[in-house]
C-alpha cells in the first residue's frame, strides 16, 4: 500500500495557483514595457521607469524647445534683414542711377530740351523711390522705425512727409544681442533736425512741478525721505516727505511742519512770504534776525537733494531766503512764465517749409505745450521736440523737398525776437557758418603769395566789396580770415570791423553802414545811411563764393528801410535721396549747371550713406547666421544626449522580447502542467 511520508511538504492549491499567476503576469509587464518600448521607440516614457534619467530628459526637452523658439526668431530676423538689405539696395541702384545722368548733364555739351527729358527720367526714380521707401517685411513697413503698422513716407506738396518716429523694432537674440527688423530710412529720407535750440530756456520751479522732473541739488534727481530741522539751534524737529510727488507736496510739508514747530516751541519762524518757489529751488522766508537750518538724518540725502542744504551747510535767514537750484528739466506742461530764459511776453515766428511759409502767433501760448501744437498744426510739416538735456525745444522739418523746400524759422517784425529768445531762429548770431548752404559751408579765399616775390598779397585775399549808395559811390573791401569763419556772429563783428575802418578813411558817420540781422525774416542785412539815394551793392573778388554763399549777391534792395536783404543760406534740408533726386528734378528742369553739380555731390555723399548702411546690415546678418549655425550645433548636441538617454536600443529591445516570450510560454506550461497534478499523483 502506497502512503504519502510525512515528511513531505504539500502547498495548498490556492497559494500555487496565485504564486504562478503573479510569476505570469510580471513576464507580462515586463512584456508589455518592451512592446510599449518598441512601438515609441522611447526607453523610458514614464518618470517611474527611470527617475534620475526621466528628470535629465525632461530638462533637455525644455532646452530643446526654447532653442526652436530662438531658432524661429532668428529666422524672423533673418527674413527682415535679407528685405532691409534688398530695399537699401535697390535704394542705392536708384541713387547711382541718378549720378550718372548728373555726371552726363553738367557739362555743356547737354541742351536744354535734353536736360529736361533727364528731368522725367529723374522724375520717374522718385516715384520708384516712393514705392520703395514704403516697403512691407516681416513686421510691417522695414522703415517705418517704431510705427511700421502705417507707411512712413506720404506726399505732401512738392516733398514727402517722414509721418513715423522711434528708431526701429527690435527681435532680442538669446546671445542678449538685438537685431533690428524696421529700421529708420537714414539715406532715403525722414527729418532734419539742424534747428536745435541753442538757448537754455531754464525753466522755474513751480508748485506743480514733478520731482522726477528735477536734476536736485546734487543733480542725481530726488530721493524724498525724511530730514531734521532747527530754528536758530533750538531743538530739532523732523519732517518726512516720503510720498512727496510735486514742489507743491514739498511747500506744503515744509509749511505744516513749521507751523507745528511754531507752535510747539512758541516761537515765529516765518515770515509774510512763508515757504514757497522762487526762481528755481525753494524759498523761505524766515523772521529777520534768526536762522532756519536743515540736516540729513544718518546716511540720507533728501536735504540736499531738495536744495535746503549742502555739502558745505548754509541756513536759511532773512537776507538769504533761497535754497539750493533744483535745475528743473523743461516739460511740455511747463508755464512760459517759469521760463528764466525768455525775457518777455512771446510774439510770432515765421516758419518756412516745403516751399510754404507760415507765420505761427504764440503771444497766447500758456506752456510748451501750446507752442508745439501752434507749430505742429501750421501744415507746413514741422515737429517739435524737448531737446535730450531737457534745456530748450528742437524744431524738426519731416519733409525732405530739396533746397528749395528747406526749413527756416525766422523772425516777425514787432515780435521782439521771439524765435531767438526761444533759441529756435535757423539764421542767428549762434549758427555756425559750417552749416550754411546744406552743410558746403562758406569757401573764403586767403594766404595767396605773390607769384614773383613770394610775399604775401593782401589784394588777393579780399572776398568781396561793398559799394555804398552815397555820392561818392564808397567802397568797402572784407577780406574773411579762417579764424572769423565760425558763426554768424564772429562773421558779422570782422565785417563790421573792416566797414569801421572804411568809413574813418572816407570821412563818413560811424553808423553810415551796419551789418547785421533783422526783425523780419532771415539773412544778413546790410543797412546804410538813410540819405544815401542810391542802392547797396556787393561784388565777388578774386573768384571768391563768400559773398554768394552768405546770400549777399543778388540780394534785394529796401528803398525805404535803405536795407540791402540778404538771401537766407542757412536753411536746414532733410538730408537723404528723396532731396537730392528733387534738387537735380529741378536743376535739370532750370537747366542750371551749377545746380545740377551740387545735386551731384549730395548724391555722392547720400550713396556712401547707403552703402554704409548696407555694410552695417550685411554685418548684422552675419551675426545672425552665425548665431543660428550656433544655436542649431546646440540643439543637435542636446538632440544625442536626450537620445543616448530616452531612446531604445530596438536589438537589445527584440532580444528582450523574444526572450520574455519564451518565458512566458515557459511559465503557462509549466503552470499548466503542474495544475493538472492531482493527489493521486503522490499515492503510491
Amino acid at each position: 500500500m502506497t502512503r504519502i511520508f510525512s515528511g513531505i511538504s504539500r502547498a495548498p492549491d490556492l497559494m500555487f495557483s496565485r504564486l504562478a499567476l503573479s510569476r505570469i503576469s510580471r513576464t507580462s509587464v515586463d512584456l508589455l514595457k518592451v512592446q510599449n518600448e518598441l512601438v515609441t521607440g522611447k526607453a523610458i516614457n514614464n518618470p517611474s521607469d527611470d527617475p534620475v534619467r526621466m528628470a535629465t530628459v525632461l530638462e533637455l526637452d525644455d532646452r530643446l524647445e526654447r532653442s526652436e523658439q530662438r531658432q524661429r526668431n532668428i529666422s524672423h530676423a533673418q527674413a527682415a534683414l535679407g528685405i532691409i538689405d534688398n530695399a537699401l539696395g535697390d535704394a542705392h541702384d536708384v541713387g547711382l542711377s541718378a549720378k550718372e545722368i548728373a555726371l552726363t548733364q553738367i557739362g555743356f555739351g547737354s541742351s536744354t530740351t535734353e536736360r529736361r527729358g533727364q528731368a522725367v527720367v529723374v522724375q520717374s526714380m522718385i516715384d520708384t523711390l516712393l514705392n520703395l521707401s514704403n516697403r512691407k517685411g516681416v513686421a510691417g513697413h522695414i522703415f517705418g522705425g517704431s510705427e511700421p503698422n502705417s507707411a512712413p513716407f506720404v506726399q505732401m506738396g512738392s516733398g514727402f512727409r517722414y509721418m513715423a518716429s522711434g528708431d526701429g523694432l527690435l527681435n532680442e537674440l538669446f546671445t542678449g544681442s538685438s537685431i533690428p527688423i524696421t529700421t529708420t530710412p537714414d539715406g532715403i529720407g525722414g527729418t532734419s533736425a539742424r534747428v536745435r535750440g541753442m538757448v537754455d530756456l531754464n525753466p522755474g520751479l513751480t508748485a506743480g512741478t514733478k520731482l522726477s522732473d528735477l536734476r536736485g541739488g546734487r543733480g542725481l534727481g530726488i530721493t524724498p525721505n525724511s530730514v531734521e530741522f532747527s530754528f536758530s539751534g533750538g531743538a530739532t524737529a523732523s519732517i518726512d516727505f516720503t510720498g512727496a510727488q510735486t514742489a507743491g507736496d514739498i511747500t506744503t510739508r515744509l509749511t505744516a511742519a513749521i507751523r507745528q514747530y511754531e507752535n510747539d516751541y512758541n516761537v515765529t519762524i516765518l515770515g509774510p512770504g512763508g515757504v514757497s518757489t522762487s526762481g528755481g529751488g525753494i524759498s523761505i522766508d524766515v523772521a529777520p534776525g534768526e536762522q532756519l537750518d536743515f540736516f540729513e538724518i544718518g546716511d540720507g540725502v533728501t536735504a540736499r537733494d531738495l536744495g535746503l542744504t549742502a555739502d558745505t551747510p548754509f541756513s536759511f535767514t532773512s537776507t538769504n531766503p533761497d535754497g539750493a537750484d533744483l535745475a528743473p528739466r523743461l516739460t511740455w506742461s511747463t508755464p512760459i512764465s517759469a521760463l528764466a530764459g525768455v525775457t518777455g511776453p512771446l510774439g510770432s515766428i515765421r516758419i518756412g517749409n516745403n516751399s510754404a511759409s507760415v507765420v505761427v502767433d504764440l503771444s497766447t501760448a500758456s506752456t510748451l505745450e501750446d507752442v508745439k501744437s501752434r507749430i505742429e498744426s501750421a501744415g507746413v510739416g514741422a515737429r517739435v521736440e524737448l531737446n535730450a538735456a531737457g534745456t530748450g525745444i528742437d524744431i524738426f522739418s519731416e519733409v525732405a523737398a530739396g533746397a528749395r523746400g528747406a526749413l527756416s524759422v525766422a523772425e516777425v517784425a514787432g515780435s521782439d525776437f521771439t524765435a531767438t529768445r526761444l533759441g529756435v531762429r535757423s539764421f542767428s548770431s549762434g549758427t555756425r557758418l559750417a552749416e550754411f548752404n546744406f552743410g558746403r559751408g562758406v569757401q573764403i579765399v586767403d594766404g595767396f603769395h605773390d607769384p614773383t616775390t613770394g610775399a604775401p598779397d593782401p589784394t588777393k585775399d579780399i572776398d568781396f566789396t561793398i559799394t555804398l549808395g552815397d555820392a561818392n559811390s564808397t567802397t568797402i573791401t572784407v577780406d574773411l580770415r579762417p579764424v572769423d569763419m565760425t558763426d554768424v556772429g564772429t562773421l558779422l563783428g570782422r565785417i563790421n570791423s573792416q566797414i569801421a575802418d572804411a568809413l574813418t578813411a572816407a570821412n563818413l558817420p560811424a553808423d553810415s553802414l551796419v551789418a547785421g540781422l533783422g526783425d523780419d525774416g532771415n539773412g544778413i542785412r546790410l543797412l546804410q545811411d538813410s540819405t544815401f539815394t542810391s542802392a547797396i551793392s556787393v561784388a565777388a573778388n578774386n573768384n571768391s563764393q563768400a559773398a554768394d554763399q552768405l546770400g549777399l549777391l543778388g540780394a534785394g534792395y529796401d528803398v525805404a528801410s535803405s536795407t540791402l536783404m540778404g538771401r537766407d543760406t542757412a536753411k536746414a534740408r532733410v538730408d537723404g535721396l528723396f532731396s537730392d533726386l528733387i534738387d537735380l528734378r529741378d536743376a535739370l528742369n532750370a537747366d542750371d549747371t551749377s545746380g545740377i553739380g551740387i545735386a551731384g555731390e549730395h548724391l555722392e555723399a547720400t550713396l556712401t550713406v547707403l552703402a554704409e548702411r548696407r555694410g552695417a546690415i550685411g554685418g548684422l546678418a552675419q551675426r545672425v547666421d552665425e548665431a543660428l549655425v550656433y544655436e542649431q550645433d546646440v540643439a543637435t548636441l542636446d538632440e544625442q544626449v536626450r537620445s543616448q538617454l530616452r531612446d531604445v536600443d530596438f536589438t537589445e529591445a527584440a532580444s528582450r522580447f523574444s526572450l520574455l516570450q519564451t518565458q512566458l510560454q515557459a511559465g503557462l506550461q509549466a503552470t499548466a502542467a503542474a495544475g493538472n497534478r492531482t493527489l493521486l499523483d503522490f499515492l503510491g
